[in-house]
This record gives C-alpha cells, sequence and structure tokens, in this order.
C-alpha cells in the first residue's frame, strides 16, 4: 500500500496555465511511475496580475484578475524499457480588469490555450507495472519533456484583455529529481527550461509581435511527512525574452524570480487534493503576478486498486 500511495504522490503533480503559476513545473514531476496508469485533473485556478493570459503583454498599472478552470489527462506507459507519459491541457477561463486613471473596465469569458506534453525518464525510471512498483525503491531520476501550446483560445486582434495568444509556444525541459534524508522523506527538484515564441501577426490588429527566447531554471524542495501529505517549496528565475513590434525592439528584456509552495494531500491511491501558492518577488518586465490553484486529482489503472 505505500508503495501505492507513492505512486499516487508522483502522479499528483498541478500543471497551471503559464499566468497563474508563472511558468513552475511541478515538484516531483520526474518521479518514476507504474506504467498502464491514467490521471484525470480537475483544477480552478485564481491569479491578479498585470498582464493578460499571454504573459509578454504587460499592461502597465493595470489590475487584472484570472478566474480558470482546467480539464487534464495524462497517460502514463513504457517505451525502449523507459517511463514515458503523454498530457493534454484544456482551460476555460474569465479574465477582467481595469487601468486607474482610464475608463478602460472589461472582461472576458471562453477557452484559453490548449497545451500538450510528451516526457520521459532517461535514468532511474524504468517501466514497472504496479506489481513490480510494489518493490521499486526511489533513486535519483533524470528526465526530459517536450511541452506544446497551441492557439486554441479566445483572441480578438482589437481587444488588450485575450484569453488566448494568437501565437505558438514551445518548451524544452530537462529535470533531475533526488530523494534524500531518512526514509528519504526529502527530495530536491531542479530544472532547466526554455520558452520559444511564434509570432503573433495580428497583435493590436495588424502589427507582429515577436518575442526572444524565454530561459529558466527551477529549485524545488519537497518533504513527506507521511504516506499522504508531502509539502514543497518552489523557486524560478527566468530573464531575457525581448520583445519586437514590427521589427523594433521594445529593450524589455524580463528578469522574473518567482517563489511558490505545493501542498499535496492523498486520500488513498485514487484520490488527491492539491493546492497551490505563487509569487514574483521580482518582475522586470515581466508579469507582477500573484496566485493559487486548487486540484482534484483521480488516478486509475490496470492493476491499480
Amino acid at each position: 500500500m505505500k508503495r501505492l500511495l507513492f505512486a499516487c504522490f508522483a502522479l499528483a503533480v498541478v500543471h497551471i496555465p503559464h499566468l497563474a503559476c508563472a511558468q513552475f513545473t511541478d515538484p516531483r514531476n520526474y518521479n518514476n511511475t507504474p506504467v498502464g496508469m491514467n490521471q484525470l485533473k480537475l483544477g480552478y485556478v485564481y491569479a491578479h496580475a498585470n498582464s493578460s493570459i499571454d504573459t509578454s503583454v504587460i499592461v502597465t498599472g493595470a489590475k487584472l484578475n484570472a478566474h480558470q478552470g482546467t480539464l487534464d489527462y495524462t497517460r502514463y506507459f513504457g517505451l525502449l524499457h523507459r517511463l514515458m507519459w503523454l498530457e493534454a491541457t484544456v482551460p476555460i477561463a474569465g479574465l477582467s480588469g481595469s487601468i486607474p486613471g482610464t475608463n478602460v473596465q472589461t472582461s472576458t469569458t471562453g477557452a484559453g490555450d490548449s497545451s500538450y506534453q510528451v516526457a520521459m525518464l532517461l535514468k532511474g525510471g524504468s517501466a514497472l507495472s504496479v506489481a513490480q512498483f510494489e518493490n521499486y525503491k526511489p533513486s535519483t531520476t533524470v528526465g526530459v519533456s517536450f511541452t506544446l501550446t497551441a492557439p486554441t483560445g479566445l483572441y480578438h486582434p482589437d481587444k488588450v484583455l485575450n484569453l488566448g495568444s494568437d501565437r505558438w509556444s514551445f518548451k524544452p525541459e530537462v529535470g533531475i529529481a533526488h530523494p534524500f534524508g531518512p526514509e528519504q522523506k526529502w527530495e530536491f527538484d531542479g530544472y532547466a527550461n526554455i520558452y520559444f515564441f511564434t509570432d503573433n501577426t495580428s497583435y493590436r490588429g495588424r502589427e507582429v509581435l515577436r518575442q526572444h527566447p524565454l530561459p529558466g531554471v527551477e529549485g524545488h524542495i519537497s518533504y513527506a511527512f507521511n504516506d499522504n501529505l508531502w509539502a514543497s517549496f518552489d523557486t524560478r528565475y527566468s530573464s531575457r525574452g525581448t520583445t519586437f513590434l514590427n521589427g523594433v525592439d521594445q529593450n524589455n528584456p524580463q528578469q522574473n524570480f518567482l517563489l511558490g509552495s505545493e501542498m499535496n494531500l492523498s486520500f488513498n491511491p485514487r484520490n488527491s487534493l492539491v493546492f497551490t501558492f505563487a509569487k514574483a518577488l521580482v518582475h522586470n518586465n515581466g508579469p507582477a503576478v500573484v496566485g493559487f490553484s486548487v486540484r482534484y486529482d483521480y488516478i486509475w489503472g490496470r492493476g491499480y486498486r
């Protein structure tokens, strides 16, 4: 049962929209998990910021509030004797806000940009069935992932506030997870990733918005209090990502430093709740965001009980 609960911990990681939790990758994201598992996630996110869902569009002085619901499905399987997974996320969001000193006050509701991820553990992630996972001892793992975000969200070229970004983005990432301490209750996770963006060719109507890549590094430290509860302290630093409008350098490279925390409560191997919080402490030319999320996870699969 303890190994099944560990599998539940490994699965129960939160996938949060870019704005709401400031581009964090989840702690314990690259832990090993039994193959043949399915995970359904139903989440709610609230964020207060000075940018729309597209975090390259900063509105000086704006007070914006985003409410977002997410539906997420993940499938875990084995390939070449290594653990792999595929994940798809579809958000529905509402965004409202105002700009002090102006008459601008508006709101919008609809679909956000969907995202799709493929990932694989390269070290310490042998493909194990649920029965084999009963005897698995957590070890250091190294994994890679590739996330694609599609411009499926609601977008109006003539509006500042939008739920979609009207462009594609791509995020390759490499991560390491290292359990340590008595009974391996502690875990350190380190990630390096970079966001690439295609052009938005209908920004504010007919203008072309281009953005340089936005690299970042993350560190997460987590502790399992018992078989049913763990919590983490999360950090992320990112820089660059300068934007160009119709080819003109906007001279606005970003520098962002973010802190966050996550708590995962498992009721049994199938059901869990995840709570997260994130805040940007440094946000030079980046989103001044603070947000939290709540999510319910349900896990099922062959041999899982």
